[in-house]
Order: structure tokens, then sequence, then C-alpha cells
């Protein structure tokens, strides 16, 4: 599996969809708090490598929520 189907990307980008009736500003910021609560330190981590890696297949929302996370 290539980095750019890895299940992180799938994940944040269903979950994106989830709060795509939100204002994009609200958007990232519930999608960042979602992964905030509810996803391991491992699964965050792997978020990170893969934005900081410039994987393909993020919503721009994803990508927003990512950096706010840090």
């Amino acid at each position: 599996m290539s980095a750019d189907d890895a299940s992180e990307i799938r994940l944040i980008n269903k979950i994106v969809v989830h709060f795509g009736y939100l204002p994009t500003e609200q958007a990232v910021a519930e999608v960042a708090d979602h992964v905030h609560r509810f996803w391991d330190p491992r699964m965050k981590r792997r978020l990170f490598e893969l934005v900081d890696s410039q994987a393909t297949g993020f919503e721009p929302v994803a990508v927003s929520a990512a950096a706010l996370l840090r």
C-alpha cells in the first residue's frame, strides 16, 4: 500500500465529509477536535508523517485540521 492509500487519509477525509455542511473554518476546527479526542497517538503521528511527506489524497480541510492540531 502506498502512502497515498493510507487508512489515515481515508479516515480523516470521511470525517471532513461528515462536517462538510459547516463553513470551512468551523469544519477545520471540528475535524481537528475529533482527531484530538478520538485518534490514538500512533494514528496522529502517522497523520503528521503523511502530511509532512506531502502525500496526495488529503482534502484541504484535513490538511488544515492537521496543522491546527500541532
